[in-house]
């Protein structure tokens, strides 16, 4: 199962890639605040963890809290809908007016990005819960030989913190601010 390093980084390459070679070329004002609610996005369906916590002094397994309803792709598909009711609304977040409907569509892109590492390199989850029954997962991880099985996630954490320290370094220059 991917980190939470992984999740959060995904999606904060994903929309800051998009934002800084797409988006710049067509003249789009596209604040930096977008790619962090991305990447908080990221990390949300794993808020069921904290839940647990909660939940385990109330004889709550780990499987019965893991993975269901923040799992499932009603709640990136929710998000995405709130993207589209709330279009022209704006908000004060600190000193720049964000668009709701652009937050929404962050957080339904860190979700879904999850969704997908979760198919890809984890076990089987609910992807429809509560209204189906059905798990899915391919599973990546399970394909390499079993001493690195261990070691994959933990090395694609590594990975992908290098790309971005690497990519805020090429694109933002984070060297000036240190």
């Amino acid at each position: 199962m991917p980190l939470a390093v992984t999740h959060i980084l995904v999606p904060l390459l994903l929309v800051a890639i998009i934002r800084d070679i797409y988006l710049k070329k067509k003249n789009k004002n596209f604040p930096l605040h977008y790619v962090l609610i991305a990447g908080l996005g990221g990390i949300l369906p794993d808020m069921d963890i904290a839940l647990f916590w909660l939940l385990y002094f109330f004889n709550f397994t780990f499987e019965q809290v893991h993975k269901t309803i923040l799992h499932s792709i009603l709640i990136p598909a929710a998000f995405f809908l709130l993207f589209i009711l709330f279009r022209k609304t704006k908000i004060n977040f600190g000193n720049k007016k964000l668009k709701l409907s652009i937050i929404f569509l962050m957080l339904a892109i860190g979700i879904a990005t999850h969704l997908i590492l979760d198919l890809l390199f984890g076990e089987p989850y609910l992807i429809l819960f509560p209204f189906s029954n059905i798990k899915a997962s391919i599973n990546l991880v399970r394909y390499l030989p079993s001493p690195l099985q261990g070691l994959a996630m933990p090395s694609l954490d590594a990975v992908l913190l290098v790309l971005w320290l690497v990519y805020l370094e090429w694109k933002h220059k984070i060297s000036d601010f240190i």
